[in-house]
């Protein structure tokens, strides 16, 4: 029998105080990107993971609990 165990990523908390924040905007709170335009291009390419999948919307409403990922750092939205 085979078994498989996946690890627990650690994530970064990023606060919020609203409920939910987009995820160009969440990008930039996390000082992943300098600007929305540039959040922008990075989505687009694929490059951002949004709860383990890829997510190529910028408007992307990410609530308490969602992670985003990016390279290899994860962060996870909480209030």
């Amino acid at each position: 029998m085979k078994v498989t165990v996946k690890r627990k990523e650690r994530a970064e908390i990023l606060s919020i105080r609203t409920e939910f924040i987009k995820l160009q905007d969440a990008m930039k709170l996390a000082n992943v990107v300098m600007s929305g335009g540039e959040a922008k291009v990075l989505i687009q390419d694929g490059q951002v993971l949004v709860n383990g999948e890829t997510c190529l919307m910028r408007g992307k409403k990410l609530r308490p609990g969602d992670t985003f990922s990016f390279g290899n750092v994860s962060y996870r939205i909480q209030v």
